[in-house]
């Protein structure tokens, strides 16, 4: 059998992985172990690729995978301090009902909802405040994943589209020329550009450009059946 080659930092990896908390699935993308989460299976595994050493996974787990084989599975133990940290009390707030019922939402003890880009769980309702915690729900709690690194991602395309998805949050419209990664949209994507390309190129070796594409507005086909009645009637 050959070797299995090693990783290091910086390299584009696809990992297949499952995380686990107080021996509990909170996190996969292994069809099998899904159903944990999933009985119904309406959630498709989804293609992971990282880039390792650049905090796409918690720290604990970015730091253990360094050096280890491609196509080995392992089961790595992730320490709290290592993965979400310890849970805050000073992340435990209090907020005025009416904030809630301002936006049709109806708090009660248990809900757990999205607020300022963070998940929330609600402690309690009392009378005109409730109280919420703003600790991620795995903080505090140990971990473990099972993972195997299932090969080097090599192709230009697979990287722009993994550095697009941690820089920009999403998958812009884009084209890929030698190496260069040509980005299309509206104006605000070119300021976005000039704040990633030097980290960009360092990671992927392409270089990222630019190409304004605005959203031409649709054409009424009212007024143009309009203009067309208004010529008729005019011969």
């Amino acid at each position: 059998m050959p070797d299995r080659q090693t990783v290091k930092k910086g390299q584009f990896l696809e990992i297949k992985y499952t995380g686990y908390a107080n021996n509990e699935v909170f996190d996969s993308n292994i069809e099998e172990d899904l159903k944990a989460i999933d009985p119904e299976g309406k959630t498709e595994p989804q293609k992971t690729i990282i880039v390792l050493g650049e905090g796409m996974l918690v720290p604990g787990l970015d730091a253990q995978l360094e050096g280890k084989e491609i196509g080995k599975e392992y089961s790595l133990d992730i320490k709290m301090k290592d993965a979400f940290g310890p849970r805050e009390r000073s992340m435990i707030r209090t907020i005025p009902l009416k904030a809630f019922t301002e936006q049709k939402v109806h708090p009660h003890a248990g809900m757990v909802l999205t607020l300022d880009n963070s998940l929330v769980k609600i402690i309690a309702v009392s009378g005109a405040r409730v109280t919420a915690d703003f600790n991620n729900p795995l903080s505090g709690k140990d971990l473990k994943y099972k993972i195997t690194i299932t090969r080097g991602v090599t192709d230009d395309k697979e990287k722009a589209e993994t550095l697009l998805v941690l820089f920009f949050r999403f998958t812009p419209e884009f084209e890929l020329k030698e190496k260069k990664v040509i980005i299309k949209g509206p104006k605000i994507f070119e300021q976005m550009i000039e704040v990633y390309k030097d980290k960009f190129k360092e990671l992927s070796g392409l270089e990222l450009g630019f190409e304004l594409k605005e959203n031409k507005p649709k054409e009424d086909k009212g007024s143009e059946e309009k203009e067309e009645v208004e010529d008729d009637s005019s011969d």
